[in-house]
């Protein structure tokens, strides 16, 4: 079986050897194979669970949230329930987000009209002075 090591799994995947260390320490990468000189040595498994690690991030799931993804991806039929549950909240916290991010945008677009239409001073930074509610 052939193995890679680290640096050329930073390479593939855009990590740094620090990531791949603390993957390995947090339990998402376990078991990955030493040299006898102690190098690590990542097998096509290791890879493949890189790869999900990497897909699962960029739908904004936690490193925790990925680890328990990662024990589903063993018995997926078993776990089907859970995994939708999951990714549902995922769903919501993604939804909530978006709002958020909309309203700050009608918020500064309304900020930077009334910066434009100002004749004095600036409501940019008088509406930062005021404290929140």
């Amino acid at each position: 079986m052939p193995y890679h090591r680290i640096g050329d799994v930073t390479a593939r995947f855009g990590l740094s050897p620090d990531t791949l260390r603390y993957y390995e320490k947090f339990g998402l990468l376990p078991g990955v194979q030493r040299s006898p000189g102690g190098a690590r040595q990542y097998s096509e498994k290791d890879l493949s669970r890189l790869g999900f690690i990497q897909r699962a991030k960029a739908m904004n799931f936690t490193l925790e949230e990925i680890g328990q993804l990662l024990e589903m991806r063993d018995d997926p039929q078993n776990a089907r329930h859970q995994v939708r549950d999951l990714t549902q909240q995922k769903l919501a916290s993604v939804e909530a987000q978006l709002e958020a991010l909309e309203t700050l945008r009608r918020e500064l677009t309304l900020l930077v009209g009334l910066c434009h239409d100002s004749a004095g001073g600036c409501p940019i930074i008088e509406d930062l002075d005021q404290p929140n509610d």
